[in-house]
């Protein structure tokens, strides 16, 4: 518990800013973590160029 409140204590400015802006990065967390579920479930199934065409289509398909 030490080290997480002197975490926080040494990165002071990044924890007040995101408690008080309204700003979210919520939308890129979840496209990140789509994008690692995706790794994961194709992880030593395909190469690196078939895993490259389903994060694109994945992308697209949600813009």
């Amino acid at each position: 518990m030490h080290t997480f409140v002197t975490g926080l204590g040494q990165d002071l400015d990044a924890v007040i800013a995101g408690l008080s802006l309204r700003y979210s990065s919520g939308a890129v967390e979840g496209q990140n973590n789509e994008i690692k579920m995706l790794k994961w479930r194709m992880f030593g199934r395909a190469n690196f160029d078939l895993l490259r065409k389903q994060v694109l289509l994945t992308t697209r398909a949600r813009s």
